[in-house]
């Protein structure tokens, strides 16, 4: 055991959440080499770097997989919403449990579950943090009544927009992890506009930073940042930008990034993909490149699926480069369906609820069997 005095030098965890069309997106853009998961499409018109929109739960968790494994990609993961991750966490608990929703479950057992799911969410993104990357969860808010245990009355005020009745599971959860919780929203004021003071208009609109706890919002740093700031990311750079570990993460990045401007993962199935229709097949024919500026056709590897699967699980294939045949291979193993069973003839909930949402299981029984072997999964 060895005791040890003095802050502590790392990455940032950044929570920000306002209104929507505030700039939540823009302002994450600053954080040092960001690259984005847009759960919700929101960059598209923004000149950024960012990984493929996840289809589903186990996508989203392979991409943070993908930025443990290769830490170099990116100084900051800008998760971009986290209240848009959060639907696909809940489509998941319900299509791993065969729910039509999150109500179905009774007791309110769907809201734990969906809890738990979310916090081992959070401590995947921990791991990016311990390995030096920044971590930004952007997140919409709303305005809802709340009444204090030992006062009379309710009032209004902001909050994380985390579901309707999760935001009392998951929402304390985001708060308490992060390192800074910033609440952004539009300064106005009301002015009389007749002699009596009973006419009112608003003005103003200023775009305010919050980093204190005030009874309309939650918020929170550990820096002594002023309770009121200007919305812009120069506010925060010093604190972001201070860390030794960090500057050394950010110009390897940038060296990495002269060489190979995305990385394979981050562009499949988009970026860095040919995309053609063989019309004799019916079948979409993806090419993947090598990252060679000039690769050798000669060694480029066509792959293969049909429309008819579910982009969720093509996704997920593409990933790992999984096969229709070789997925067929697995699911007849397990017995439940007759051999030579297609594709098409799978139950949907089936494939959403074993399939997708029990994926990495899946992918067990894939490579096992690639290496003669047989695991049975769930």
């Amino acid at each position: 055991m060895q005791i040890t005095k003095g802050k502590v030098k790392s990455a940032k965890k950044v929570v920000c959440y306002g209104p929507e069309g505030i700039g939540k997106s823009t302002f994450a853009s600053k954080f040092p080499n960001a690259v984005f998961i847009d759960t919700e499409g929101s960059t598209k018109d923004m000149d950024v770097a960012r990984l493929p929109r996840p289809s589903s739960w186990e996508y989203l968790l392979q991409e943070i997989q993908y930025v443990k494994d290769n830490p170099d990609v990116c100084g900051s993961l800008i998760i971009d919403t986290v209240d848009w991750a959060e639907q696909l966490c809940v489509e998941h608990i319900c299509d791993k449990h065969h729910k039509d929703g999150i109500e179905s479950f009774g007791y309110g057992t769907g809201y734990v579950y969906t809890k738990e799911e979310f916090g081992r969410f959070l401590n995947k993104l921990e791991d990016l943090v311990e390995a030096g990357i920044n971590v930004v969860l952007t997140a919409h808010a709303h305005i809802k009544k709340f009444e204090q245990p030992d006062e009379m009355g309710a009032y209004d005020r902001w909050e994380l927009k985390l579901g309707k009745k999760t935001s009392s599971q998951t929402a304390p959860l985001v708060k308490e992890w992060a390192d800074m919780l910033l609440f952004v929203n539009y300064k106005t004021y009301s002015v009389a506009v007749d002699d009596k003071g009973k006419k009112h208009k608003g003005q103003g609109g200023k775009r305010i930073m919050y980093t204190s706890h005030h009874p309309c919002w939650d918020a929170k740093n550990r820096y002594g940042l002023p309770d009121e700031c200007e919305f812009e990311y120069e506010v925060i750079r010093y604190i972001i930008e201070s860390s030794d570990m960090g500057k050394q993460k950010h110009t390897k990045w940038e060296e990495k990034k002269a060489e190979n401007p995305l990385p394979d993962f981050m562009s499949l199935p988009e970026a860095d993909v040919d995309e053609e229709v063989d019309f004799d097949t019916k079948q979409k024919v993806y090419e993947k490149k090598e990252p060679n500026p000039e690769p050798d056709i000669s060694k480029s590897e066509t792959f293969r699926l049909n429309d008819y699967i579910p982009k969720a699980l093509q996704d997920l294939m593409y990933v790992n480069l999984v096969s229709e045949e070789e997925l067929m291979e697995a699911v007849n193993s397990r017995g439940i369906f007759p051999k030579g069973t297609p594709f098409v003839n799978l139950p949907k909930d089936y494939i959403d609820g074993c399939l997708i949402a029990a994926w990495p299981k899946v992918l067990a029984v894939i490579k096992d069997i690639r290496s003669k072997q047989e695991i049975p999964f769930d």
